[in-house]
This record gives C-alpha cells, sequence and structure tokens, in this order.
C-alpha cells in the first residue's frame, strides 16, 4: 500500500516525498509540471526521489478525470497526501477561473477517487491565507474564515468544507493543515525570499511593496514536513483543521536584513504600494498542533536563512 503525493515535484511535494521514501514508505507522485516556473526546477526536485526503488511518478492533471481514475485503478493507495494546486495570491487575482478549475475541480476529482476506490485518508495543504485580513493577534483554528481577499485563499477555504462535507458523508478522515509561509530549499522562485536573494544576488532592485511592516509566520521547510508526516499518521478524529507556522512572526524589513546578513550583500530597494490580496500580517497559534500532532518548530528564521542562502549558492545556476 502506497501513499499518493499530489504536486509531487514543488517545493513542499518533493521534499516530502524525500522524507517518506527515507523511512521506507511506498510513495506514489503525481505532478503536471505546471508552467508557473520552470520545468527543469521541478524535475531537478525529485531527481532523489527517483532513486528510489519505492517511488513511482505519474504526469498527469488532476483535472484529467481518466488519468486519475487510470492511477487509481493501477495502484493500492493507502491515503492521499493533496499538495497540489495553482499557486499564488497575485496571479490568482488576475485569472480566478484557473485557479477555481484547478484548485477546486481539481480537487473534488480527487475526493471522488478516494471514495470510489475506498480510501478514508487525506492529509490536504490548506493555506494561512484563508485569514484574510485577520485583526487578531494571533490566528487560531477556531476563528471566522468567511472573508477571504483572493481567489486562491477563497479555494483553499472552499475546499475545506468540501472536504469536511466528505467527511460526513462519506466516511473520509481528514487532516486540513494551514501551512504559514514556507521557505528553505526548493523554495518556488516567485517566492519573496528567494526572489530577493536572487535579486540581491545579482546586484538588482527588489520591489518592497508598502512600508516593509507587514509580518509573515515564515516556517521553515523541515518542520512543515514534520507536521504533515504527523498528520499522516493522526487518526483520533474524523475531521480536523490544524495550523502549522514557525511561531515567529517577521516582518518585511528584518527579513530583507536577515538576508542581506547572510549573503553578505546590500538590498536595493524599490519602494512601491501595497498590492491587492496581500495581507498585513500572518501569526499561526501552533497549540492545537503541537497537542495533536506533537508538532514543534525546530528551525528559528536565522538558521532557516542561513540553510536557504547556503543551497542557493550551490543551484543558483539552476534559476
Amino acid at each position: 500500500m502506497a501513499i499518493l503525493v499530489t504536486g509531487a515535484a514543488g517545493f513542499i511535494g518533493s521534499s516530502l516525498c524525500d522524507a517518506l521514501l527515507k523511512q521506507g514508505t511506498d510513495v506514489i507522485g503525481i505532478d503536471n509540471f505546471d508552467g508557473f516556473y520552470a520545468r527543469e526546477i521541478k524535475e531537478d526536485n525529485l531527481k532523489n526521489c527517483f532513486q528510489h526503488n519505492n517511488f513511482k511518478f505519474y504526469e498527469a492533471d488532476l483535472t484529467d478525470i481518466k488519468a486519475l481514475e487510470k492511477l487509481f485503478e493501477n495502484n493500492q493507495i493507502c491515503q492521499v497526501v493533496h499538495l497540489a494546486a495553482k499557486a499564488g495570491v497575485r496571479p490568482s487575482i488576475e485569472h480566478p477561473l484557473d485557479y477555481c478549475q484547478t484548485n477546486i475541480i481539481g480537487s473534488m476529482n480527487i475526493l471522488e477517487m478516494m471514495r470510489r476506490h475506498n480510501i478514508n485518508k487525506l492529509v490536504f495543504a490548506s493555506s494561512s491565507s484563508v485569514y484574510g485580513n485577520c485583526r487578531a493577534d494571533i490566528f487560531s483554528e477556531d476563528l471566522k474564515i468567511n472573508e477571504p481577499i483572493s481567489p486562491y485563499a477563497a479555494s483553499k477555504s472552499a475546499l475545506e468544507q468540501f472536504i469536511y462535507t466528505y467527511c460526513k458523508l462519506f466516511n473520509l478522515q481528514a487532516v486540513c493543515l494551514r501551512f504559514f509561509t514556507v521557505y528553505g530549499p526548493r523554495q518556488r522562485p516567485d517566492l519573496a525570499i528567494h526572489k530577493f536573494t536572487r535579486l540581491i544576488d545579482e546586484g538588482k532592485a527588489i520591489p518592497m511593496f508598502g512600508d516593509g511592516s507587514s509580518k509573515r509566520d515564515y516556517t521553515y521547510i523541515d518542520d512543515i514536513v514534520s507536521g504533515i508526516c504527523a498528520a499522516i499518521n493522526y487518526t483520533q478524529t474524523p475531521y480536523e483543521i490544524i495550523n502549522l507556522g514557525g511561531g515567529e512572526p517577521v516582518n518585511l524589513r528584518q527579513m530583507i536584513a536577515m538576508i542581506e546578513k547572510h549573503l553578505g550583500k546590500k538590498a536595493i530597494i524599490d519602494h512601491l504600494p501595497s498590492q491587492p490580496g496581500d495581507v498585513d500580517k500572518t501569526a499561526a497559534d501552533i497549540r492545537k498542533a503541537q497537542k495533536l500532532l506533537g508538532y514543534e518548530p525546530h528551525t528559528n528564521f536565522e538558521q532557516g536563512i542561513q540553510k536557504f542562502i547556503a543551497w542557493y549558492l550551490t543551484r543558483k545556476k539552476v534559476f
């Protein structure tokens, strides 16, 4: 029996596959190599996975129901870790129908395949973006999330509700993990830490939207992977929403300063107005993750930036 990981070629997906394969778990990966960033980067993410005999990979789109049917029919799958999604808050504002098609329809196809093939365990990658411009000091899972400010956030919120419905109707057991700004080796090149590191390294200006006071609860990739693995093994309740954060909100100016420090170069800053869809802050309440999953983030922000920059400097030719 194998675990199916959707979005397996991505930043989080490939990191999770590596961890599961090292544990001796049979893993099936699926990814459509979406053109949001270069295929070569995603292929590089998977190169360690293909060294394992217990890894099988399918290149397919989740909106292709026939391809999914074939995958589920030809493999013994015990559970699904659903990480695949069309990513990015700002692009979702420009192309909302694409996000609806991929994130909602594609995810519903996964739920239907699970129902038809009697696969009852799901771990789903939700997002801190569902909290919108929450005014609470810290974001706990029991806060209302009825005011998303981007189509991407709305798609994640909607899927949490669809998954709850499947749990009630079809005996599904699910954990929805709300990720808080994941960073580290293999981070997507469009995301701020990676993008800023590259531009600073190349002596180019970095765009700073707003006054630099916006805060993010950055979470190092190894901590996220440990949280996902704990959720894979969690069976106590039929449905849970759980935050996975770093517990250390950092503002934009601090983030830039930390990259400057460990890259050894000064940033040229292009000051720009705030962007639609961007939230002012994220701050994860991780007490539920600690209680139910035994989750503890072990990499602080400075350590994480050091590790990311060390990785970037060995791989920058790829980008």
